[in-house]
């Protein structure tokens, strides 16, 4: 047996020496399918196949280039760089500028990015004379982009019935004009987007039966990486590649299949036996990531799905730790906990906060952790999405409220002058900052005299302006007469954001209302926090530190914060899929639709095998939103989970009670026989490891009936000045940090400082 084949398993083996026909290969999830593709090409290359026969498809370039790396360990470098090997559209770029002529366009074509395609959209949007509010941007491009793929051209799209009557219903009927403008002028600049490179090669093959044999014949070999993936468009041009010789390799994971809403097909895979009968099928079921108790976890879970092709993954590694299930009253306490289970897991097992990956639902659920990890001084990064506080919609928020504090803050107006839409148009703007500028003034100096511009700007410019000015100094006037959380409510509804964000019903407009919604739940969250001081000076202060730390790339040693979409793919020692409720996980879009079930489900399946060691799924039983609390409830996915695999905790109803004296870490050593070390993960007789663990990991706090200094007692019925009635049902610490539980009648339990807090007692 060649060496490079002893390195496999027999399953492994069996995949990767198959080379007489086509063949499905179902890797489960670290089950090492970049290895048994790897190995396949190298052992083709062995077999004495030209390189420049085989054709192998990726889904990102660092796959490909890994690849590639280490093949060339293992065979000639000469020949890999013969291959042709990389993503489906530098593949296909590469096709349609041989054959550009065959196809209308210079060999010399540009490629343009998302950003740059989003560009020329706006502007034939605007040219239309269409609003932009009615059409935004993102989810015409992506209607475009969903159109594209599935080979519908303009001439077809502007007189499908269908499509004009889901558009109609959309209330963007126009979408049909737009496309075909952006779609002319294309090919009028010789540029090609992304979905185009996937279009043109179907036109190329579709069109000229020469071209497709050509290349048919060329690739004896095609491969094919996350083909679960794949979208109608790549699946056609695979399928012909590979129509002569059959010789075609796909591998993947349907089980992992979670991208339909970028037109993703898992027909793909399952149809795979459908398109090439005489294929064999590979299993790659032993995982070589996860521990025993995750790995029958995750495959307790996707077995409910009914749309799939059945294996049953296993592992050789240790037992390891049940999953740990665990309940909180809300979100912030969620928060905290993970916080300090991170530090309390690296001081015990020595791993490195990259080692931990924070994963949830969507983008929206990061602030919470953003601004707990901030307070209690761990280091984060987020992926797959920018940082809360660096989110369009949150920037105009402070933006405005920068203004309200500082009338100098040029960028702060330019921001908000037209947002939300007001009608004052960029050259409006440019003339109040040129005036601004040759009078070595500010801007808000030229709008409180803007009736000066008469000779410049017109009347309704001049009173739109007028207007804006108004606008900020109402704002401004119930900025010192009010707290920081009724000011932004305020604000909200003064300046029609929350009432526009409401009215946008796309995935893009939701997702920003949500933002805003977190927003607000934050300023509530922070002004709560405040004994005194609860202004917005002080908040902004607060988020601007919060930026500034976001942005420092230097330290790579981070949390990660990501959606499980973006995990797909990597591993972490330790994971914490958090706030798995019904509503958010799965989405209450999906609870009707078994198809979608079946999707999320596959989500969730991918965040349980991102972990290596430790895994914890969180949720709480209420949640906040637009600054109220609404109830919440455990996924029926944690339900679906064999109990076998998982070890449930009860409701943490105080933060302050977290993690105290390891209780819960000892509970769950007994229960699942863990393999924590035995003595406190945190060693209060090394003061060298407590420094920089944050006053919310004291332990060992002296409780207490009755406070000396105050002679506030517990039971006692006090009043706050802000929270209102209450009873204080706990006391601990020495003064002056002597802190009071108090269960407030409307605002609920509240830890407080009893130096700033202020209580008087009712009789």
């Amino acid at each position: 047996m060649q060496k490079y084949l002893e390195e496999l398993n027999e399953n492994q083996r069996n995949a990767v020496k198959y080379i007489d026909g086509p063949s499905l290969i179902i890797a489960g999830a670290g089950s090492g399918k970049t290895r048994v593709l790897t190995y396949k090409i190298v052992h083709l290359i062995k077999q004495g196949i030209e390189p420049w026969s085989i054709l192998a498809l990726t889904f990102t370039n660092k796959a490909a280039r890994e690849m590639k790396e280490r093949m060339v360990t293992l065979t000639d470098e000469a020949a890999v760089n013969s291959l042709w090997m990389g993503t489906f559209h530098s593949i296909f770029a590469r096709i349609l500028r041989i054959e550009s002529a065959a196809i209308g366009f210079p060999s010399t074509f540009t490629i343009s990015d998302t950003d740059d395609s989003k560009k020329l959209v706006t502007e034939i949007i605007k040219e239309l004379k269409l609003d932009p509010n009615q059409y935004p941007v993102g989810d015409v491009y992506k209607r475009i982009s969903m159109a594209k793929n599935n080979l519908v051209i303009p001439s077809v799209y502007e007189t499908d019935i269908e499509i004009q009557k889901q558009d109609l219903a959309a209330k963007r009927p126009d979408i049909a004009r737009i496309y075909n403008l952006y779609f002319v002028r294309c090919k009028r600049s010789a540029v090609m987007d992304f979905d185009d490179l996937l279009l043109y090669t179907n036109i190329l093959f579709r069109d000229n039966a020469e071209i497709l044999k050509k290349y048919q014949d060329k690739f004896r070999f095609v491969l094919v990486d996350e083909y679960q993936d794949t979208n109608y468009s790549q699946y056609l041009i695979i399928k012909k590649l590979s129509s002569v010789h059959h010789k075609i390799c796909v591998v993947g994971d349907d089980s992992q299949s979670i991208y339909s809403f970028r037109g993703a097909k898992i027909e793909n895979i399952l149809n795979f036996k459908n398109d090439f009968k005489d294929y064999e099928l590979f299993k790659l079921e032993q995982n070589y990531r996860s521990t025993k108790h995750i790995v029958n976890a995750a495959n307790s879970l996707i077995e409910k799905n009914r749309n799939r092709i059945p294996k049953v993954v296993f592992t050789e590694n240790e037992e390891g730790e049940k999953i740990l299930v665990k309940e909180f009253e809300d979100d912030k306490l969620e928060a905290l906990y993970v916080a300090k289970a991170i530090k309390k897991i690296s001081t015990a097992e020595n791993f490195k906060f990259n080692d931990f990956a924070i994963l949830y639902r969507t983008n929206v659920q990061s602030r919470a952790f953003e601004d707990t990890f901030r307070r209690n001084g761990i280091p984060y990064k987020i992926f797959g999405s920018i940082s809360f506080y660096q989110r369009a919609e949150i920037k105009d928020i402070v933006a405005y409220l920068r203004l309200l504090i500082n009338k100098n803050d040029d960028l702060a107006i330019k921001r908000i002058i037209n947002y939300p839409k007001r009608g004052i148009g960029t050259t409006t703007v440019d003339k109040i900052e040129e005036v601004a500028n040759s009078n070595n003034v500010c801007m808000w100096d030229v709008i409180c005299q803007i009736e000066k511009l008469n000779k410049i700007l017109n009347t309704r410019a001049i009173l739109l302006i007028k207007q804006f000015q108004k606008l900020i100094n109402d704002l401004t006037l119930k900025s010192k007469e009010s707290d920081a959380v009724e000011l932004v409510n305020t604000l909200l509804e003064k300046t029609d954001i929350k009432a526009t964000m409401s009215e946008d019903k796309s995935p893009e407009g939701v997702n920003k209302y949500d933002n805003v919604q977190e927003f607000v739940n934050y300023v509530q969250e922070w002004s709560s926090r405040q004994e005194e001081n609860a202004n917005i000076e002080n908040f902004l202060e607060e988020i601007a530190l919060a930026t500034d730390q976001d942005n420092d790339k230097k330290d790579t040693d981070r949390v990660s914060l990501m959606t499980i979409h973006a995990a797909k793919g990597l591993e972490f020692k330790v994971v914490f899929a958090v706030g798995v409720e019904e509503g958010t996980f799965p989405g209450f879009r999906s609870v009707n639709i078994p198809a979608e079930i079946e999707e999320e489900r596959r989500l969730f399946y991918v965040a349980i095998t991102r972990s290596e060691k430790y895994l914890f799924i969180t949720h709480a039983k209420r949640r906040m939103k637009w600054g109220q609390y609404q109830q919440a409830s455990k996924s029926r996915f944690i339900k679906e989970i064999d109990n076998r695999y998982l070890f449930n905790e009860t409701i943490e109803e105080n933060s302050e009670q977290i993690f105290d004296n390891n209780k819960e870490y000892s509970k769950f050593a007994l229960k699942s026989q863990s393999s924590f070390p035995k003595e406190p993960l945190i060693d209060v007789s090394k003061p060298k490891k407590l420094k920089s663990i944050d006053k919310f990991l004291k332990i060992d706090k002296k409780v207490k009936q009755t406070d000396e200094q105050t002679g506030l007692s517990i039971g006692m019925i006090v009043n706050h000045v802000k929270f209102g009635k209450g009873k204080i049902i706990q006391l601990e610490g020495d003064y002056p940090d002597t802190k009071a539980i108090v269960d407030f009648e409307k605002e609920g339990q509240k830890n407080l400082l009893l130096k700033f807090a202020k209580l008087t007692v009712i009789d």
